[in-house]
């Protein structure tokens, strides 16, 4: 008769070997992991400009989070500077995926609209010539972004959108509501792509807000939601300081649940310098 051994079973001593290895192995994951994160996050916060221009009757304030995990972490930018003509150029966006190669290609991003915007006033050519960059480069990556021009001279802020969520703006009569403005594909996706460029005259007291979608969507909290909460906020505390303004709309991100990172970027105007809609 043919009769197969029964497996030898484990000792102690092996069981115990076996168990330090596999523990041994999961720090080592764990401690990489977390590694990229902290450099993630390093370099997110590295590039993310210290400071932003303001002008009379124009202040200006941003705050970034990451998510409340510490994972999502490198995909939300902001910036914000002053072209040689005494114009402004204020940018917010949301690259796809988080980690080191994110924080990079937002890198990248911001980048390329500094130089591109030192060549090219309208934020639409500064967003179509972002976007073929990008796609020369092949990193494989995508990006939401939009891009706004002030003119202090006319009071007009200039704006192009790519796939990015809604501002949302309020002004100290009472008015409030979130931009439809027309824009294009993400940044990355489709070469030749154009931005159309959406202008409105920022001519009374109130606050201009951008934001990227980690402030107001969520697992259970709808885009829509998001944004009528903000914009509701934005209108009842729309008289407070730029840098106030932002914290409290930084702060609305938890009713999301915050499992992406999260970027806020406000434009506080006085009065005869700023409007909505």
């Amino acid at each position: 008769m043919n009769r197969r051994r029964p497996p030898r079973s484990a000792s102690s001593d092996e069981l115990l070997t076996a168990l330090h290895d596999l523990t041994s192995r999961a720090r080592r994951e764990v401690e990489l992991h977390q590694a990229r994160v902290e450099l993630a996050e390093a370099l997110q916060r590295e590039m993310l400009p210290a400071a932003l221009p303001s002008l009379p009757g124009l202040r200006t304030a941003a705050r970034y989070t990451p998510a409340r995990s510490g994972l999502d972490i490198g995909g939300d930018w902001f910036d914000g500077f002053a072209l040689p003509d005494g114009s402004l150029a204020f940018a917010i966006g949301d690259v796809q995926g988080h980690d080191v190669e994110a924080a990079a290609f937002m890198g990248q991003i911001r980048i390329a609209m500094r130089a591109l915007a030192l060549a090219a006033a309208d934020p639409g050519e500064v967003m179509s010539r972002t976007n073929d960059l990008l796609l020369a480069e092949d990193a494989g990556l995508l990006a939401t972004c939009t891009f706004v021009h002030f003119d202090p001279a006319t009071r007009e802020l200039r704006s192009a959108r790519a796939g990015h969520v809604a501002a949302v703006w309020a002004t100290t009569d009472g008015r409030a509501g979130t931009t439809d403005d027309e824009g294009g594909l993400p940044l990355g996706v489709q070469s030749g792509e154009a931005y159309p460029v959406t202008a409105r005259r920022l001519a009374g007291e109130g606050a201009f807000v951008l934001l990227t979608d980690g402030v107001v969507e969520g697992p259970s909290y709808s885009l829509d939601d998001g944004l009528d909460a903000v914009m509701r906020l934005v209108r009842d505390r729309v008289t407070e300081d730029a840098d106030t303004l932002a914290d409290a709309i930084l702060g609305s991100a938890e009713h999301t649940g915050h499992e992406d990172d999260a970027a806020v970027l406000v434009l506080r105007h006085e009065a005869g310098a700023s409007g909505g809609g």
